[in-house]
């Protein structure tokens, strides 16, 4: 198992229950969290921290909210990695993926990952990233 002492995440979801089981399983692996629930909030938390790395969730009370958290992470911390989560496929039909440098360019997310997801799958991810 990774370890993650002294690094921080910042997570921002509106789904309680989901961020309460990736707080409780990021701080077995050592990571400092930061939470929110909403857009607004997340972008306060933007502005006051430099996390190490981002999760966030594509549809919070805007369906494109996700996009923006990333634009404003990688203006304000262009060197912090975000993950995006996402159930926009499963509720719209709709794809977004960051697979090209051209999604990438324009998502601004580093990695995508559907909902529901599984924290092995977010912890691989972390640890590409990171």
């Amino acid at each position: 198992m990774a370890d993650f002492t002294g690094k921080s995440i910042l997570l921002v979801d509106d789904d309680v229950d989901l961020l309460t089981g990736l707080v409780f399983q990021l701080k077995r692996l050592g990571f400092d969290t930061v939470t929110a629930e909403t857009q607004r909030d997340g972008e306060r938390l933007i502005d006051e921290t430099t996390p190490d790395i981002a999760v966030f969730d594509l549809m919070l009370e805007h369906l494109d909210a996700g996009f923006t958290l990333c634009h404003r992470m990688k203006r304000k911390h262009p060197g912090t990695p975000v993950i995006l989560l996402t159930g926009v496929t499963a509720e719209t039909g709709l794809e977004f993926d960051t697979v090209t440098a051209d999604e990438r360019s324009w998502v601004k997310a580093d990695a995508m990952l559907a909902k529901p997801i599984r924290f092995e799958q977010l912890q691989r991810e972390i640890e590409r990233l990171l």
